[in-house]
């Protein structure tokens, strides 16, 4: 893998990650969400009417990702107000493509090679040591929840970028989330709590939420995918020492060893 394609993945990755401590660390996780939606749909604005391109063949797949993309971040503030991110974020993130895999797999019947059977016992692992071993599945069923909002997306994402840019497809996506989220927020906690959470670091935060994309984006033109994929996931272990370096969780040895399984394991299957 070249190595700038590679500096450019990892980049994407500690943008992820470091996009969802910040959600995760805030008081108020609804209208910061929302906030950073908002801002993200507006200051890209100008860089995609610049490269606008797509076909009207795209609004049944923006209506659908939309959707997706909505319920994603409801179920991402549910979480975030209520759960751990070193637990959410890994098992959310390490589902996902696990979910897409055996999607395809049982929908068209393509066969699992033996590296991608390794990279779900090990995705599968993982989730056992990011939860703890004694303590039952708090925090599981929505983080898988959140992972499956993740696989639907990327399927529908996957036909949808064949009728747009990647940066149009994003943008028409968001839109409506922002459109709808924004105003709910607004109406259930209160104008003053949106524009309380106007402060440089959602600035860059919204940037990092757009940017992380435009730099996988980046990093695709420059070194195969499934490498891309591979090196993305270490968004997985990154969120977890995040978490217990910034949000004070504790991230001991056996959590941090679900994370680096559950980042392997999808690692495998991107590459099998």
């Amino acid at each position: 893998m070249p190595a700038d394609g590679l500096a450019l993945a990892l980049a994407a990755a500690f943008l992820h990650a470091g996009w969802n401590v910040f959600l995760r660390g805030s008081e108020n996780v609804e209208a910061r969400t929302a906030v950073v939606l908002g801002l993200s749909v507006l200051l890209f604005a100008p860089v995609v009417a610049v490269t606008w391109s797509a076909s009207w063949a795209v609004a049944p797949y923006v209506a659908a990702s939309a959707a997706l993309e909505g319920v994603y971040f409801a179920l991402l503030v549910t979480a975030y107000g209520r759960r751990e991110l070193s637990v959410v974020y890994p098992i959310a993130r390490g589902s996902a493509p696990l979910l897409v895999l055996l999607g395809t797999a049982v929908v068209l019947g393509r066969q699992i090679s033996a590296l991608s059977a390794v990279g779900v016992c090990l995705v599968a692992i993982g989730v056992v040591l990011v939860r703890g071993i004694r303590r039952g599945p708090d925090g599981v069923l929505i983080a898988l929840a959140i992972g499956c909002a993740i696989a639907g997306y990327t399927l529908v994402d996957k036909e949808g970028l064949r009728h747009a840019a990647s940066l149009t497809y994003l943008e028409l996506v968001l839109l409506p989330v922002a459109l709808v989220a924004v105003p709910l927020v607004a109406t259930r906690r209160g104008a003053q709590a949106l524009r309380a959470q106007l402060s440089p670091p959602t600035f860059v935060v919204a940037v990092a939420s757009f940017g992380a994309y435009a730099l996988v984006l980046a990093a695709l033109r420059l070194a195969p995918a499934p490498e891309v994929a591979a090196v993305r996931e270490t968004s997985v272990v990154i969120a977890a020492l995040l978490a217990g370096t910034f949000l004070r969780e504790r991230v001991g040895i056996e959590r941090l060893a679900g994370a680096i399984a559950v980042a392997g394991g999808v690692a495998l299957i991107a590459l099998s």
